[in-house]
């Protein structure tokens, strides 16, 4: 018993050291969609602290009483181990928030405060043109408040949003710490990416300038990518690289999350930096008829607009508390009365071809690397919108933000 004490010690001991700020409760805005609450509940880093130590107290209390009046060095190791690990984060932690604070450049900082997502606005008026959207800790920076409108501009979108659902001052700045992401920004128009890291490796897919990646792995390492392989690659994908090679060159590379899958990057052709999401633009489409399809196409994204930000969960199929890619868009369709198969295979396979010259609004873009592995629906203005990851959600992107194998009709 005193044995998993020190253990639970150490390992919420770090986690302590590690918290330096506490998380404020964000209230879903008005002007963003309305949803049920969903499950679960987000406990500040204080409060977690404080339910920590006092667990901490009650095993304490526990392993004194099974002990008797024996005495154990194993909690004076413990607690040695306990320092060590808390300085090694400490400093990580340090280190981290200082290349935060480098790459996060705003004058007066926001961060949206909302479940789902907060429109912008071209003017300060409930009634104004919708010209952005900012999903759940997405950061602007703030020009002006005034009559209760904030004048912002994140990414490329400039507008009012209301100040309320904004985070702003020391508080924001302190959530920045929390939330950044680091992110790789192609420097290239278009990047290839590999199944492992190694210019030998087989081309997984291309990403492109118009999108910010995020990196799961930074520092890659010969114990990680052993592990790695022996867990997801196939022998014909490791037989294809000479891994001492690799493993020798390991520094030049990164591993990314795209959508829900793992890929490799050379560093030479990225910058990595700590971003918050950006507000993404919203551009309307014009209508190339007045047919009763194109009003459906039309009906069909403006019903998909109200998913933004709701969360992804592999297998899901609810549009408000968690679907995958193929989920979403047959859910989308399904509103509407049409049928779509479950996964994005067989939609790819259930929808007629069309080129990109003539792809319009309500098309299902299909990507993957040789098979059909993620479908998106088409919004517009060359963008799509899409149940990502579970990191992201449902969110819009470019739609050339990897190349599509398919770009398919339902109607």
């Amino acid at each position: 018993m005193k044995k998993n004490s020190a253990k639970i010690l150490a390992a919420a001991g770090a986690a302590f050291m590690a918290a330096c700020v506490s998380i404020p409760y964000s209230s879903q805005a008005a002007n963003s969609i309305e949803e049920k609450p969903l499950a679960g509940l987000t406990l500040s880093i204080d409060r977690y602290c404080a339910t920590v130590l006092e667990n901490l107290k009650e095993d304490a209390e526990q392993a004194r009483k099974e002990a008797g009046s024996q005495k154990d060095t194993s909690d004076n190791n413990a607690l040695v181990v306990l320092s060590n690990v808390s300085e090694e984060e400490k400093k990580e932690q340090e280190e981290k928030e200082k290349r935060i604070k480098l790459n996060l450049k705003y004058d007066k900082l926001g961060i949206a405060d909302v479940d789902t997502y907060l429109n912008v606005r071209k003017s300060g008026s409930e009634s104004a043109k919708i010209v952005g959207k900012m999903t759940k800790n997405a950061g602007c920076n703030i020009s002006s408040v005034k009559n209760g409108w904030a004048k912002i501009q994140s990414g490329n979108v400039k507008g009012y949003v209301k100040a309320e659902y904004l985070i702003q001052g020391k508080k924001a700045e302190e959530k920045a710490l929390r939330v950044a992401r680091l992110k790789a920004i192609v420097k290239t128009e278009t990047l290839n990416v590999r199944y492992l890291p190694s210019t030998d490796s087989p081309v997984y897919d291309q990403i492109s300038e118009d999108e910010y990646y995020t990196v799961e792995k930074e520092n890659l390492t010969k114990e990680y990518m052993k592990s790695y392989m022996s867990k997801h690659c196939s022998k014909k994908t490791v037989n294809s690289v000479d891994e001492e090679a690799m493993y020798d060159d390991l520094e030049n590379w990164a591993m990314l999350s795209i959508d829900n899958e793992k890929v490799f990057i050379s560093k030479d052709f990225v910058d990595l930096e700590y971003k918050l999401n950006r507000a993404v633009t919203i551009k309307e489409e014009s209508k190339k008829s007045s047919s009763s399809s194109s009003n459906r196409a039309s009906g069909i994204v403006s019903y998909a607009m109200q998913f933004l930000g709701n969360p992804y969960v592999w297998g899901g199929t609810s549009l408000t508390h968690g679907t995958d890619c193929s989920g979403f868009t047959r859910g989308i369709y399904s509103h509407f009365g049409y049928y779509l198969p479950r996964t994005s295979a067989a939609q790819a396979a259930a929808t007629r071809s069309v080129s990109s010259s003539e792809v319009q609004v309500g098309d299902l873009f299909f990507y993957g690397s040789g098979s059909v592995s993620h479908v998106a629906l088409y919004i517009g203005g060359g963008q799509i919108i899409h149940a990502s990851n579970a990191r992201d959600g449902i969110k819009i992107s470019s739609a050339y933000y990897r190349q599509p194998l398919k770009i398919g009709r339902v109607m």
